[in-house]
């Protein structure tokens, strides 16, 4: 999968796929557009600012609860049958949403559509890195997860007609909004039934006949639309199949194996679920409070924002796979921290006008989005396989257990309390968790760039060695994006004739003359950084393969077996 060029299959995947993110943004920003029309009487509902705030939490607390159980279903019966599902529920939820009548029934079903949507979160981001090549995949994730902003600026024009009174009723507009959504998430559904399941998924689980069949049947139609023959594979890895993976080799995993990798997922999730979701459930309070911004004219001032959260990983996706996952989800942590500390101190100090504040969120959460969107494309790719959904589901819900939940509820008693000081206070905080987390990423962060899955993180059930290498390159302070030694079945390489496989083996062999050196090192000395992707592993597989090679022992160390 990871050699393929992008065509029309690609696509299709990202349609049926990816979209959901527009739903997302489209319930996160209605919510958020609607606080103050839902605290009118004349709303139907005439909710409090406190319970605005409380649906907010409740919504992100069901997105929690809704990830955790959703991720563990999508690791164990595969990620097609969890993502429709998830966006079965959130379909009938949002639905039901529209008929709310009192206001502890809109509590319920925003549970429930959180639950439908962290079930989403899980099952997409799993099966999308599982199907686009990896030279591309910051590239689609960040475009993915940042197409979220597309449904919140279509959600905050559709609040500018459904919000005004002089159109349609008061109690009737919030309504439509909700109801839109559910027509939107039908379309997806038709769509997303025809994307396939993970043949990675498929292979692990025992049913090596359906995921040799679907990658046949994919690599068909890429040769049909290309017209060339595709390269042959000199990758290959041994697997133990399994049906399930239970919760003490979960955490185990996590904790034991990778606690490195563990903390810098919880600090990137912490950080962009804290700012995010304590920003933008809070949005509308804030202009009305502090600007006297009508509620019907709050979707206004929140569309050049989402367009800029938008643009961000539009524009700077590719760097992520180009430059690097490290230096730039730094960049966008750090940055976008400063960035929200220069407009706490211009917020509170009373010369920002509506207009020009959002103009400093919009610069705020243009790096920002870039982040929170990398943080899913982070914790997918440094655990293995059998767990990549419920570690995406685990960090998303601590994280935003931590920073969602508690974000929201103590901005909107900031808000609430009509002090500028006092929400440039909630800022601050935001800001410095969003920059710990960039600090995190600097000195933790996994260089994953243009890498198959299974060299950053070799799946459970691959071949004991293959387990140990994984471990080593956490524990030994090998750089990130070195290639272990062992993560690979080589004796299963093919022996293809490849003249700059040859002479890349040559030059590890000549630097192998003083001795053994760890795969690490080794590295250096050839300056395989300026080598294309994966050619360093690749080579070192090979000369393992036909014997040039020995992997001498737990240390990680290569050395050479020259002729006697």
């Amino acid at each position: 999968m990871d050699r393929l060029p992008w065509v029309r299959w690609h696509w299709l995947v990202l349609l049926g796929l990816g979209t959901v993110w527009i739903l997302d943004g489209l319930e996160v920003t209605i919510v958020g557009a609607l606080a103050a029309r839902l605290t009118e009487p004349d709303s139907g509902l005439a909710l409090t600012d406190t319970e605005v705030g409380l649906a907010a939490a409740i919504y992100v607390a069901g997105a929690v609860v809704g990830s955790l159980v959703f991720g563990y279903l999508t690791d164990r019966f595969g990620r097609k049958k969890l993502f429709l599902v998830t966006l079965g529920l959130y379909l009938a939820a949002t639905i039901a949403t529209a008929f709310s009548f009192t206001a502890w029934f809109f509590l319920v079903m925003r549970f429930l559509t959180g639950a439908g949507i962290g079930g989403e979160y899980a099952a997409i981001n799993s099966a999308i890195d599982e199907l686009v090549p990896a030279r591309m995949r910051a590239t689609v994730s960040l475009a993915v997860n940042g197409s979220y902003w597309a449904g919140a600026a279509v959600g905050a024009a559709l609040t500018l007609v459904l919000l005004d009174p002089v159109l349609i009723p008061a109690d009737v507009g919030w309504r439509v909004a909700f109801a839109l959504g559910a027509v939107l998430g039908a379309v997806i559904l038709i769509v997303r039934r025809h994307v396939p399941e993970s043949p990675r998924w498929l292979y692990t689980h025992g049913r090596n006949d359906e995921a040799e069949a679907l990658v046949g049947d994919i690599e068909r139609g890429v040769e049909r639309e290309t017209g060339s023959r595709l390269p042959p594979v000199d990758d290959f890895l041994e697997v133990t199949q399994r049906r399930s993976t239970g919760f003490g080799e979960i955490a185990g995993t996590v904790l034991g194996t990778y606690p490195r990798r563990a903390l810098l997922g919880l600090a990137l999730f912490v950080g962009q679920a804290f700012l995010y979701n304590a920003v933008y459930f809070t949005f509308g309070l804030v202009l009305a409070t502090f600007f006297g911004v009508p509620s019907g004219s709050t979707g206004l001032y929140l569309i050049p924002l989402a367009l800029g959260s938008l643009i961000g990983p539009l524009v700077l996706g590719r760097l992520f796979d180009t430059i690097g996952r490290r230096t730039m989800i730094t960049v966008s942590y750090v940055g976008s921290g400063l960035l929200l500390v220069g407009t706490a101190w211009l917020f509170s100090a009373g010369v920002l006008s509506a207009w020009t504040l959002v103009a400093s969120w919009t610069a705020v959460f243009f790096l920002a989005s870039c982040g929170a969107s990398a943080a899913y494309l982070t914790v997918s790719e440094i655990f293995p396989m059998e767990i990549r959904a419920m570690c995406i589901a685990l960090f998303y819900a601590v994280g935003t257990g931590l920073g969602g939940i508690i974000g929201p509820v103590l901005f909107s008693s900031l808000a609430a309390s009509g002090r500028e000081e006092n929400v440039a206070f909630g800022y601050y905080i935001g800001a410095g968790v969003m920059i710990i987390a960039g600090l995190a990423e600097l000195l933790l962060g996994v260089e994953a760039a243009g890498r198959s899955l299974e060299d950053v993180a070799p799946p459970l059930s691959a071949q004991p060695a293959a387990r140990q290498a994984g471990q080593r390159a956490e524990t030994d302070g090998r750089p990130p994006g070195r290639p272990a030694v062992a993560a690979r079945s080589y004796h299963q390489t093919p022996l293809i004739d490849d003249p700059d496989r040859d002479r890349e083996l040559g030059a590890i062999l000549e630097a192998l003359r003083s001795g053994p050196l760890p795969s690490a090192e080794l590295g250096e000395r050839v300056g395989a950084d300026a080598w294309p992707p994966d050619r360093f592993a690749a080579a070192l597989r090979y000369g393992l393969a036909v014997g040039a090679l020995v992997d001498d022992g737990p240390d990680g160390a290569v050395r050479a077996r020259f002729p006697d």
